[in-house]
């Protein structure tokens, strides 16, 4: 359609000097006939692909180099977030090793006191065998002191008996 609208106008559009909206016009005219006619070699002026590329790149470079710089700050920002996370998993890491360490004194203070609990216990009874071993020993001494005076008795008895035993006369 915009091939024919262009035949309308004539030879007088291509006499004046092209503008960009010409251009344009000239590439989506150049552009639609290339998909209507078979593969030829195509000649195209080398100033008008010129102009067409720079007005091309004037038109998107840019909107461009403003998406470029907003990635970049993008960019930049998540490098700065990723370390700020690596920071806060640091703390992170050193508050549960703190805990740790809490949890470990405390244990350790637990088996302070049990180890304590466990050595007075350790002293009671060993007073309290230290004891014992006396009473036995003096048990045991009381045991020989009454065995031996038993037997002190038993002997005297055994003497009063041999005293009392009626002795023969001798005849002289």
């Amino acid at each position: 359609m915009e091939v024919e609208e262009m035949e309308d106008e004539g030879p007088s559009t291509q006499s004046e000097p092209p503008h960009s909206e010409d251009l344009q016009l000239e590439q989506q005219e150049s552009l639609h006939l290339e998909s209507l006619a078979p593969a030829e070699n195509v000649f195209v002026d080398k100033k008008a692909v010129d102009k067409l590329t720079e007005g091309l790149l004037s038109h998107y470079l840019p909107d461009l180099q403003n998406s470029k710089r907003a990635l970049q700050e993008l960019t930049q920002n998540q490098l700065i977030l990723l370390d700020t996370m690596d920071q806060e998993v640091t703390k992170f890491r050193e508050c549960n090793a703190l805990l740790d360490l809490n949890s470990l004194f405390t244990e350790a203070k637990v088996y302070h006191n049990k180890l304590v609990n466990i050595r007075k216990e350790m002293i009671m009874l060993h007073e309290k065998t230290t004891k014992l071993k006396k009473r036995a020993l003096k048990l045991q001494q009381q045991k020989q002191k009454e065995a031996l005076e038993k037997e002190q008795q038993r002997e005297k008895e055994l003497e009063r008996e041999r005293q009392l035993i009626a002795k023969p006369a001798k005849r002289t």
